[in-house]
């Protein structure tokens, strides 16, 4: 038999394979059955509205004046009717379309603008990080509802409007965190370190910067999904959202708001489908952030 090889003394060993960042991440996301669970539940809902035009039972906008307001469980309407006989699960999968619309889409338009300039206003410091921080203080003299009230009913009721309004109501929240963090991670070590090798702001903002801050900015963007989403609920149900006959949850909320004495089970489906979708991207954002420090 060949004998073993015997190690050699003083040689090196192989060290093991380090483990990368997104790999523990991943781990540690496995481990958190609250944020799989609300994640699950997300990703089930997502699936159900975008197939909603193949798997809705009726037409979200045909109504029937002998079928209004039937309760839950009746013959071909497993949720019941709205008060214009329209199918109530029908309408629920069409309305998240657009709520979640409008719930993400402001988010993701102010995550790309605020992100940019709270990047540029950390990195660049003085003046410019003076216009930049006090032009966003002017915004945050107004509360959050108040100013998607202002703007949306400034330029009147509209998806469109409502998606502006929410928008700039949280542009300035993301620019500061994106500020505060860029401000932390641009005077560290091996930022100086590349400054002093000679290299470009561009370069440094690109290779060192942003890998560090885009992390926790997107975690904080994604816990403001859930404000988003019930922000936008709040302007439909004030009429200064979406319009009739769309199917929004907010939207249907007020129209089902008379019949919260005959049918008080159909009128809340709508507002169970808000706090169900807020609690889910609440949690899943506090799962995102733990499973995302660094420290851990």
């Amino acid at each position: 038999m060949t004998p073993m090889p015997q190690a050699v003394p003083g040689a090196a060993t192989p060290a093991p394979r380090a483990r990368g960042y997104w790999h523990g991440v991943a781990r540690r996301l496995s481990r958190d059955p609250v944020t799989l669970v609300c994640g699950g539940i997300l990703l089930a809902m997502f699936v159900a509205i975008l197939l909603a035009p193949w798997i809705a039972p009726h037409d979200p906008f045909q109504t029937s004046m002998i079928r209004r307001l039937r309760p839950i469980g009746f013959p071909n309407h497993p949720l019941g009717t709205d008060e214009l006989g329209r199918d109530m699960l029908t309408r629920l999968l069409y309305g998240g379309r657009l709520s979640w619309f409008l719930g993400i889409t402001p988010v993701l338009i102010a995550f790309a603008v605020g992100g940019a300039l709270g990047v540029l206003a950390g990195f660049a410091g003085g003046w410019v990080n003076m216009a930049i921080m006090r032009t966003t203080d002017v915004f945050y003299a107004f509360p959050s509802v108040l100013l998607a009230v202002a703007v949306s009913g400034a330029l009147g009721p509209g998806v469109s409007n409502a998606m502006f309004a929410l928008t700039l109501v949280f542009i300035p929240q993301i620019i500061r965190v994106a500020e505060s963090t860029t401000t932390s991670v641009r005077n560290l070590d091996y930022v100086e370190a590349a400054r002093a090798t000679g290299a470009g702001a561009l370069s440094i903002v690109r290779v060192h910067v942003l890998p560090n801050v885009l992390g926790p900015v997107f975690v904080y963007a994604t816990s403001l999904i859930s404000v988003s989403m019930i922000l936008a609920s709040g302007l439909s149900f004030l009429g200064l959202g979406t319009r009739p006959p769309e199917a929004e949850w907010g939207l249907m909320l007020n129209t089902l708001r008379t019949a919260i004495y005959s049918q008080p089970l159909i009128a809340i489906l709508p507002g169970l489908c808000i706090f169900a979708t807020s609690i889910c991207f609440n949690l899943l954002s506090d799962g995102l952030r733990s499973a995302m420090d660094v420290r851990a």
